[in-house]
């Protein structure tokens, strides 16, 4: 886990934070691996995306890197006691009523700050999606940042970064592009709730009909 972070990526906790999540991502038989561009803004996506187990080996990630990465909640949900919680997790509010739309409202967002991860599941849901939804490339395009990509191997038990893609606007050839690297570590904890895309990469048929956990 010895994945250098450089000065200008966003960070949060702090040595204990960081090596108390380590230490249980050590016991859980899980390592790190790839590499993290030294720069203040990225959008971070996350796949295969099969089982609530993700969530955690991401956070456990994040914690580990000491990364500060923000979510997209609803505007509602910062409203009383769980306002000031999920801001200090990094969460940014959308206003999915506002004339501008979620990826106009990321993008401001991205422009309006020195430094921010935005962290996506673009799968959007642990059971068989039949695409990935755009919304992340657009966030990225539009704020002129890179999507870094994240794979979690449920076989070797490993977290990889690839190598960040920055969008050209040829969305299906840089779609290939990130299919390449998670071609790559491509072994989820429920094979049978794979993304249609990540199908037609394992050569599976796509279950559609597979239970959610």
């Amino acid at each position: 886990m010895n994945l250098h972070i450089g000065s200008q990526v966003p960070r949060r906790g702090n040595a204990f934070s960081r090596g108390l999540a380590r230490l249980v991502l050590r016991l859980l038989g899980w390592r790190l691996e790839g590499e993290i561009p030294d720069l203040p803004k990225m959008v971070l996506i996350g796949a295969p995306h099969t089982s609530n187990m993700d969530g955690v080996i991401g956070l456990g990630t994040l914690m580990a890197l000491g990364l500060d990465a923000g979510t997209m909640i609803k505007d509602s949900a910062f409203k009383g006691p769980m306002g000031p919680l999920l801001r200090w997790f990094g969460a940014i509010p959308i206003n999915r009523k506002s004339p501008k739309g979620v990826i106009e409202q990321s993008v401001d967002a991205f422009n309006s700050k020195p430094a921010l991860l935005l962290l996506i599941a673009p799968e959007g849901t642990r059971h068989a999606a039949p695409d990935w939804k755009r919304g992340y490339y657009f966030i990225a395009q539009g704020a002129g940042v890179p999507v870094l990509p994240a794979a979690a191997d449920y076989r070797r038990k490993v977290v990889t970064f690839g190598p960040p893609l920055y969008p050209s606007g040829d969305y299906p050839a840089d779609f290939a592009k990130l299919l390449a690297f998670y071609g790559q570590h491509l072994a989820p904890q429920h094979p049978e709730r794979l993304s249609k895309p990540l199908c037609e990469l394992a050569g599976q048929p796509w279950r559609p009909e597979a239970d959610d956990d």
